[in-house]
């Protein structure tokens, strides 16, 4: 398969294709008549397995390490597991922070809602956002 193809059987565009191939993520065969690359059936397979880690939150990197580990004939099962639960806290704390930006970002609309707009004067640019500011610092909310 060329890259098109490839990204079109595996649901990507053909520069995703073209950029693992330049992490060195897909090992593509050359077609010694044009130099085109050439990709076979377990190259879809690597590519669907990407696809899958990175929706697990797994970075290039560590799917560079995976992918190491597999082609040396290891397990990399441990290192999954481990690579997993050491971001699930760091996901969590994520998740917190944007509820409380959310939360931030409702009170906002719903003050907002009552304030008259205002025109920019040199020492205001929008009222909104410096009202938001102004309470925040009246709260002790770092800036």
């Amino acid at each position: 398969m060329k890259v098109t193809e490839l990204a079109r059987t595996a649901g990507v565009t053909p520069e995703t294709v073209r950029h693992y191939t330049r992490q060195g993520l897909l090992v593509p065969t050359r077609d010694p008549n044009n130099g085109y690359q050439l990709f076979d059936r377990r190259a879809l397979s690597r590519l669907r397995f990407i696809q899958r880690a990175r929706t697990l939150g797994f970075s290039l990197k560590e799917v560079a390490e995976i992918l190491e580990q597999a082609d040396q004939g290891d397990s990399p099962c441990p290192l999954v597991r481990d690579l997993l639960a050491a971001r699930l806290p760091c996901i969590r704390n994520q998740i917190e922070e944007l509820q409380a930006l959310a939360a931030r970002m409702e009170q906002a609309i719903h003050e907002w809602s009552m304030l008259p707009d205002g025109t920019p004067n040199g020492d205001s640019i929008c009222r909104l956002i410096e009202h938001t500011a102004d309470d925040a610092t009246a709260r002790g909310d770092p800036a």
